[in-house]
């Protein structure tokens, strides 16, 4: 279903969490982002066009400021993320530059969603951008967000611009597999649910702890879990937008996934 789903699918957004862009070392992972670029690379050649949404700026800002790392006032956590936003950014470039491809950075908070005439200007940069060949890079605006505007984290994010660029698909790659049928942290027999046509029998799993455990994706960089996930889920399919949830640590996970050869959950409409 994963590669049907990508195959008839035009306008693609794909999510990166955290956990999935740090290396061992727990600084951004270079190499994962240059080999990612050119799984998108022949996509785009082949017609699609791609919005990345990618968490990380507070990790590559620690790659700068260690000294902040256990500074836990907020003031302190939106410098790192406004110093670290550069350094994403330059990761992002330096890994899509080989291949003839430019970026564009979009920050945002949840007013821009809540404003119409944000949400047109958002909208008609994101269709400019893409009709031109340029990959968007979506993030939260973390240097300036507080509780108030906050969007909370990039799984509502990714949602939330899928449904702002009408995209004909979702995929989240995070540091799980998908959704199971049971927590695979507790049991060893858990088997990968490959399709969901009913989310909230799906919620009503994941908050019991039965279907992928409550905790499932939610690492030391990361702000979601399954149930993010899943409301991620809820918002694009009720939009006519299908949603696949996959390993993104994998090798080659992008084209795993087209290639029918990569695992995952589909959320079909």
């Amino acid at each position: 279903m994963t590669k049907e789903l990508i195959a008839r699918a035009r306008k693609i957004v794909i999510k990166f969490g955290s956990n999935t862009l740090a290396g061992s070392n727990g600084r951004i992972n270079n190499m994962f982002l240059g080999e990612f670029a050119g799984q998108a690379a022949e996509l785009i050649k082949e017609g699609k066009q791609i919005v990345i949404v990618s968490s990380g700026a507070q990790l590559a800002g620690l790659s700068a400021m260690d000294k902040w790392e256990r500074k836990k006032d907020i003031h302190y956590r939106q410098a790192l993320c406004a110093v670290g936003q550069v350094l994403l950014m330059n990761a992002w470039e330096q890994a899509f530059a080989p291949r003839g491809i430019h970026i564009a950075q979009i920050l945002l908070t949840r007013d821009d969603f809540a404003d119409n005439t944000r949400t047109l200007n958002m909208r008609n940069t994101l269709f400019t951008l893409v009709d031109e060949g340029i990959v968007p890079i979506i993030n939260e605006n973390d240097s300036v967000s507080v509780e108030e505007i906050k969007i909370g984290d990039n799984d509502t994010l990714a949602a939330q611009s899928a449904i702002l660029w009408s995209a004909d698909l979702l995929i989240l790659f995070s540091d799980i597999d998908g959704l199971y049928d049971k927590n695979p942290r507790e049991y060893p027999d858990a088997k990968l649910v490959e399709e969901v046509h009913d989310i909230a029998e799906a919620r009503r799993s994941a908050i019991t702890g039965t279907g992928g455990g409550n905790d499932g994706g939610a690492g030391k960089f990361g702000t979601g879990g399954i149930v993010t996930k899943l409301d991620a889920a809820e918002q694009v399919v009720s939009y006519g937008i299908p949603m696949i949830l996959a390993q993104g640590r994998r090798k080659q996970p992008l084209y795993a996934l087209a290639s029918g050869a990569g695992q995952g959950t589909a959320f079909l409409v």
